[in-house]
């Protein structure tokens, strides 16, 4: 099956289609509508062939489709017919849900995203549980408002890397995943990964998507044990070199 993913982001948006290996991209902003982004995708996917389509959505998402507007695009996301847009069977999921399935490698994972808030997502024996952990109570705030964008603005880069060990190891105790994936555009900013953790990559995403049209890893139940080796205290820019 040819399945060409989508993956939206405030900024960007990339695409990529099953057995290509360089992704095509577009830029989005703010006042992006669904109408829009579908009609920069047709644009970009030309001269690819696939059969349906994945969406990693920014924002909560129940039986594909949108159950809220997302802050970082325009309005009028929530009711699109995206499959009558694309003229094919489409799959609609949370960004950061997305790239935990891509991330996946059995057992039961935490995805955790560091972008302009706080992104998360288990994955428990292949299936898919979208969290909106971000938003819960933190300190004074919530997880996100130290951990997002807006605390490593306010706080700095020491404070902040605190604070993410910290939300980890909180987050860590209270859901009790066998490893944690830390993903998003502010990853690189860790000096050295909390315990427990691996990082993941943008490419993520995509493989993410492919797999909601296929395996999802559900006969893996056992962490492997390359993965348990890997989840030690490295710093961050030692992981991305591997």
């Amino acid at each position: 099956m040819q399945v060409l993913v989508v993956d939206v982001g405030g900024d960007h948006v990339n695409i990529l289609v099953t057995r290509q290996k360089a992704p095509r991209m577009f830029v989005s902003g703010p006042s992006m509508t669904a109408e829009e982004m579908v009609a920069g995708v047709l644009k970009a996917a030309e001269g690819w062939k696939y059969e349906v389509v994945s969406i990693g959505y920014p924002g909560p998402v129940l039986r594909d489709r949108p159950i809220a507007e997302p802050h970082n695009l325009a309005p009028g996301w929530v009711g699109f017919d995206f499959e009558a847009a694309f003229g094919c069977p489409v799959k609609l999921i949370n960004d950061a849900a997305m790239q935990a399935l891509g991330s996946y490698e059995g057992g039961k994972m935490l995805f955790l995203g560091l972008g302009t808030g706080l992104g998360s997502t288990m994955v428990v024996d292949g299936i898919i549980v979208p969290m909106e952990l971000g938003h819960l109570p933190y300190r004074k705030r919530t997880f996100e408002d130290y951990v997002g964008m807006r605390g490593w603005k306010r706080f700095g880069k020491k404070e902040w890397r605190h604070y993410v060990e910290d939300v980890v190891a909180c987050l860590f105790a209270a859901l009790e995943p066998d490893y944690v994936v830390l993903g998003g555009g502010n990853v690189h900013k860790l000096k050295e990964l909390p315990p427990n953790c691996r990082l993941g990559e943008n490419a993520n995403a995509f493989r993410g998507g492919f797999r909601l049209w296929g395996e999802t890893g559900k006969k893996r139940a056992s962490v492997p044990q390359a993965t348990k080796r890997r989840l030690k205290n490295k710093p961050a820019s030692e992981v991305n070199r591997a």
